[in-house]
């Protein structure tokens, strides 16, 4: 019994090495029809109250887990024109809800811009990305015209590029999301904030912080250094708003807190706990931070990205059934929103001859998978190696 219980184990064991190693080795088959099917499991989940859930647990988990569903849909719409009409619709939806009652709750309405920059900017943001998808409206133009306005004022008038999310507290890459929103309007309408995102870039490089050249994870009521979780969201918006600038950071960030098994949330050499922020940390690696870099480096043109997405395919259990696909057997829907947003990253403004013209990233050499290939199959060879000495054991007690 005991024989044919390792047996089993075995078995099991390799074929979980075999499947994990198709993950790391063979090529990628249409992962945009994976991303659509990420998209059907959270429309489910959303329409189930996965948003008030997420509500419970993170500050922003009802609108992050809307506008990242939507944002996901954008993307989707842009690289594949067959789906724009059905994205738009899933856009608006989305745009809906971050507009209703549950979605404004968490946020103050007297802040500049209205409810805060971090609900502003995304929203704009999104709104945004129902533009570049090309079927909407002169209302929706509108809309994104006097959101946009709204947003320029509210930094043209503040005494720091970084504005205030909740009263008394401010992170710089909420600021970065909303100037980034500002870059899309004139990319997408007319030139027309510029120099407000000018102005911001001259300004922001000398509130750098002095520890890693980056931007500090937040300034108010208090300043604190750089940190991953911020920085991989940081990195995947800069582009659109100065792509030299994002480059120069990018690769400081890629230097500073980027290791072979995911992202560090407090730079090398230093350490510290986790918070709301970065979620639970392992061995110093943010989960949350990691998923994000998926979408920086993608944007960057990165081989980084590669290997963080097949890392996560690995580690993160994923089911991919007939028509939706989840993560951690869809426990954690918002991850499974990042995971989604990430993938499918592409620059909403830098243009991709922009992009081409920095200096490429070295390619990937292949031996990150060494580690992770022998944690999969070290079990395997040694349950089979112990199989084969209790059998040639017995072949001799025999023989003698």
């Amino acid at each position: 019994m005991l024989r044919k219980l390792v047996i089993g184990v075995a078995v099991i064991a390799t074929l979980v090495a075999g499947v994990g190693t198709a993950r790391l080795v063979l090529p990628w088959t249409d992962p945009a029809r994976g991303v659509v099917k990420q998209l059907a499991f959270l429309r489910a989940e959303l329409e189930g109250g996965a948003d008030l859930a997420a509500q419970k647990q993170f500050p922003e988990g009802y609108f992050f887990l809307n506008v990242l569903y939507g944002l996901s849909w954008v993307q989707v719409g842009i690289d594949d024109p067959a789906r724009s009409a059905d994205a738009t619709a899933q856009v608006r939806w989305a745009l809906d809800r971050i507009a209703s009652t549950d979605g404004t709750a968490p946020f103050d309405e007297s802040l500049q811009p209205q409810y805060g920059v971090f609900y502003a900017g995304w929203t704009n943001w999104l709104r945004g990305g129902l533009i570049a998808l090309g079927q909407s409206d002169a209302a929706d133009r509108d809309t994104f015209t006097s959101e946009s306005v709204e947003i320029a004022t509210a930094f043209r008038t503040a005494r720091t590029p970084f504005l205030a999310a909740y009263p008394g507290q401010a992170w710089p890459v909420d600021s970065v999301v909303a100037i980034a929103s500002l870059r899309l309007y004139d990319a997408l309408v007319a030139p027309r904030f510029g120099q407000i995102a000018r102005s911001w870039v001259t300004t922001v490089k000398t509130k750098l912080d002095p520890a890693t050249g980056l931007l500090p994870h937040q300034v108010v009521p208090q300043v604190s250094g750089a940190r991953g979780s911020s920085q991989a969201m940081i990195q995947r918006f800069l582009i659109d708003i100065d792509p030299a600038f994002a480059r120069t950071q990018y690769e400081t960030f890629k230097d500073k807190f980027v290791t072979g098994l995911g992202v560090r949330e407090y730079p090398k050499g230093t350490a510290g706990p986790g918070d709301v922020d970065s979620g639970p940390l392992v061995f110093g690696r943010s989960l949350s931070a990691t998923v994000v870099a998926v979408g920086a480096a993608r944007v960057h043109h990165d081989p980084l990205a590669d290997q963080l997405a097949r890392e996560g395919e690995l580690v993160g259990l994923p089911f991919s059934g007939l028509k939706t696909k989840r993560y951690l057997f869809g426990a954690v829907p918002i991850g499974d929103a990042f995971l989604a947003w990430s993938t499918s990253a592409r620059p909403m403004v830098a243009t991709e001859q922009g992009s081409r013209d920095q200096p490429e990233f070295d390619g990937e050499s292949g031996w990150w998978r060494l580690p992770w290939l022998v944690l999969l199959w070290l079990p395997a060879l040694i349950l089979w190696g112990v199989l084969r000495l209790r059998h040639r054991g017995r072949r001799r007690k025999r023989a003698h």
